[in-house]
């Protein structure tokens, strides 16, 4: 259970669902976690959980789409700390599918904000901090969205997540001699995850199952033994990949 013993983790979009069950797997691996959300009070209540367990965990208030959140949160983090060795950037929002003729400038532009400009903030903030200590790894959650089955896809949650995984192989690529590594996780349909907000009947779900050839969702679990593999050292020679766990839906 020590696979990320002495490493400071940084983990937004971790209040509830997937990013709950990431922060908790960290957390129980031996890493010190240090997590952010907007939904405060599931945030303080998880902390309360992690730590009744034994872990190390502290909650933080964070807006991903804001700059300076960023800053004060990781400045924060490594004053708390002394140091910071992993960013894990969860947050991410999904939006009901329409036409791309009816997708409004708002709602297109709120979905990046905080899919892909988060991401790209949390990166630029703690390359600096991961420079000082030797190294770090930075994992970025996309999806299956982000590499194919784009007949079904919404366009701007698909789109901005291919961003994020070329983003990660570009921070790859310009970091590696820093020992700074990044690779993207793309989950398939997730138990648990923000998919029952728009799959609640029992039939929609069926429907969207057809397309993974396992036929089932995937646990939180499964998705956060991923996250705990990349960000350990364990994955150490890897940078620039994508991580698939999908049930094999973009296998088909």
């Amino acid at each position: 259970m020590d696979r990320l013993k002495g490493k400071v983790i940084l983990i937004t979009g971790a209040a509830q669902g997937l990013g709950a069950a990431q922060a908790k797997a960290l957390a129980r691996e031996g890493g010190s976690v240090v997590f952010g959300d907007l939904a405060d009070s599931h945030g303080k209540a998880l902390e309360d959980v992690i730590r009744s367990e034994g872990g190390d965990a502290h909650y933080v208030h964070l807006d991903v789409s804001k700059e300076q959140d960023w800053i004060d949160c990781v400045r924060d983090t490594v004053e708390k700390h002394g140091k910071l060795n992993v960013l894990v950037n969860n947050a991410g929002i999904v939006i009901k599918r329409v036409a791309i003729e009816e997708r409004t400038v708002d709602e297109w532009d709120q979905v990046m904000a905080v899919n892909l400009r988060s991401v790209f903030l949390g990166t630029k903030h703690v390359i600096p901090y991961m420079r000082a200590v030797g190294g770090g790894s930075i994992v970025n959650i996309s999806s299956l969205a982000g590499i194919g089955q784009s007949q079904f896809q919404e366009p701007a949650y698909a789109t901005s997540k291919a961003a994020v995984r070329m983003f990660s192989k570009v921070a790859a690529a310009q970091h590696a001699h820093e020992n700074i590594r990044c690779n993207s996780v793309h989950p398939g349909p997730t138990d648990g995850g923000m998919l029952h907000r728009f799959l609640s009947d029992p039939a929609s779900l069926k429907e969207r199952l057809k397309r993974v050839p396992m036929g089932r969702l995937a646990r939180l679990e499964e998705i956060a033994a991923g996250v705990v593999f990349l960000a350990s050292d364990e994955s150490s020679y890897m940078t620039g990949s994508e991580l698939v766990i999908d049930g094999g839906a973009l296998a088909q």
